[in-house]
């Protein structure tokens, strides 16, 4: 097992656990267990991303892990969802135009808005069946792409997460 390996494989477990837990809304964002595991296993997974790329890989990854990245610093530091998820939602419809226009391949575009559904989930405020939502539909649109991509890291890690994104989305609608 390489360097690159692990360090994914530690930043996906991070980011599993982070969305099995339970999403209960915290008074400041940071404060929150899920959060702060959300933070470090994207870190990790930011370090997995820009591992491969260097390695030569597709760029694609580290785009997804510097938007999650952005997103990650909105949510902690509790910036509202009035203006994170706008902001976030217009540099993904400039990220999807970009794509569409360089690459001419939809499985790209079907990259570039998982990614922005993973970004703007993660940057919405906790506790809320709307983010697990986002992070749901982003993670199944990101392992739809790792799959034809065949990174197996992200494949796993965003089904997992999607799963559990999809549990939380249900225990929340129950909950009410």
């Amino acid at each position: 097992m390489d360097l690159r390996f692990s360090i994914g494989l530690l930043g996906s477990i991070l980011l599993i656990i982070g969305a099995a837990l339970p999403d209960r809304p915290a008074p400041v964002a940071r404060k929150s267990g899920k959060n702060r595991l959300f933070a470090c296993g994207n870190a990790g997974m930011f370090l997995y991303a820009l591992l491969g790329y260097l390695a030569g890989g597709p760029i694609f990854f580290l785009i997804l892990q510097i938007f999650v990245a952005c997103s990650t610093v909105l949510m902690m530091a509790g910036v509202p969802d009035r203006w994170d998820t706008p902001a976030l939602s217009l540099i993904g419809v400039g990220l999807v135009i970009w794509s569409l226009a360089l690459f001419k391949d939809y499985s790209t575009a079907i990259f570039v808005c998982g990614l922005v559904l993973l970004g703007v989930g993660f940057a919405m405020k906790p506790g809320t069946a709307k983010r697990e939502l986002a992070l749901a539909i982003g993670s199944i649109a990101i392992a739809l792409f790792s799959y034809f991509a065949h990174d197996w890291i992200f494949v796993i890690l965003n089904a997992f997460f999607a799963v559990l994104s999809g549990v939380q989305v249900r225990a929340l609608l129950h909950h009410r």
